[in-house]
């Protein structure tokens, strides 16, 4: 996707380089100043060429979703005090014989020269606005058709998976009571397992599901690890949440769960995993911290598998409303979430 974006901002701005601001040139007065004041015109082209890559740099739509508001107003009034300086810019005053005709002459040129910058520097803002507008919702739609695909991929491979849930899960419990009475660590993995297949059947069409369903989820997981792992590896799990009730997106954070015990669990060295929830009427924090239990080199190389669609889906459902960055300290693996809930 990014390819296609990226050729995309070429076209915009090849087209603007070399249609939009000759044609500019062309048709106004502006051709006029090439034999006349060639310094002039040169700095007056770049002053425009400069406006159009600085908006198209700042993404002046993003600015307007994230409400930065005042940012964007320094901005304008930049350009606009850049713009009324060059509308300054000293030129030989017209040679009439008559003094007090020339002094008008060159009044008059200089107006003229000052409302022509003024209506390039608009034309060009306005190109600016315009396609930057034009690039944010083509690039929405592109994301937007991408995280659809990945689902639909995601579903069908589950629905490729299943045979019939009513049949699965009446098999399970058959093996289920052939297991009561064995052991009791096995018991219990095997309600657990049901547990998260069975949760995993009911929110695989869910975008968002409730936070307590997720918590419980993430519980059934570790507690399925730590039947399955020794005193080797310890975990640390804490939440602590204002309302049970609010959406989440469903199975996003166990994607980060799954990371943490994949690559800093062992049954083998000592090793810690820590998983945190906070969330409030404003911000959900979700962070992981876990050991690098892999080779470095093969950690680094891997590390990002799932993280990138998690990326994806946030971009998606909470665009400039949510943060997810990763950083190595010390052998150790942090993954940080955070959401504003308004």
């Amino acid at each position: 996707m990014k390819s296609i974006e990226n050729k995309t901002s070429l076209i915009f701005d090849l087209f603007f380089c070399v249609v939009f601001m000759p044609i500019i040139v062309t048709l106004g007065p502006a051709h006029y100043w090439i034999t006349q004041w060639p310094l002039f015109f040169v700095i007056a082209c770049a002053f425009m060429y400069g406006s159009y890559f600085l908006l198209m740099k700042i993404n002046i739509p993003q600015l307007l979703i994230s409400r930065k508001f005042i940012r964007i107003s320094v901005i304008v009034a930049v350009l606009m005090a850049a713009t009324y300086l060059l509308s300054l810019y000293p030129l030989p005053d017209v040679d009439f014989v008559t003094p007090a005709l020339s002094e008008y002459q060159t009044r008059l040129r200089n107006f003229g020269i000052s409302v022509t910058l003024w209506l390039m520097f608009s034309l060009v803002m306005g190109y600016a606005m315009t396609i930057s507008f034009v690039k944010e919702l083509y690039e929405q739609l592109l994301l937007k058709k991408k995280i659809e695909a990945e689902r639909d991929k995601a579903e069908l491979a589950v629905f490729k998976a299943q045979i019939s849930p009513h049949f699965m899960f009446n098999t399970l419990n058959s093996i289920y009571s052939l297991v009561v009475g064995t052991s009791e660590r096995a018991e219990s993995a095997f309600i657990k397992f049901t547990e998260l297949l069975k949760y995993t059947y009911l929110t695989v069409d869910k975008e968002m599901v409730m936070l307590r369903d997720e918590i419980a989820y993430i519980q059934n997981y570790i507690d399925l690890q730590m039947i399955r792992l020794n005193s080797h590896t310890s975990v640390d799990w804490r939440y602590d949440v204002d309302n049970e009730r609010v959406k989440v997106p469903s199975m996003l954070m166990l994607t980060l769960v799954e990371n943490a015990f994949k690559y800093g669990a062992s049954t083998s060295k000592d090793c810690s995993v820590y998983i945190s929830l906070r969330q409030n009427e404003k911000e959900l924090e979700f962070e992981t911290r876990n050991c690098i239990m892999k080779h470095a080199d093969e950690f680094r190389k891997e590390v990002p598998v799932g993280l990138e669609n998690c990326r994806a889906r946030l971009a998606t459902l909470f665009p400039d409303r949510h943060s997810l960055s990763t950083y190595e300290n010390e052998g150790e693996f942090n993954v940080s979430l955070r959401i504003k809930m308004i």
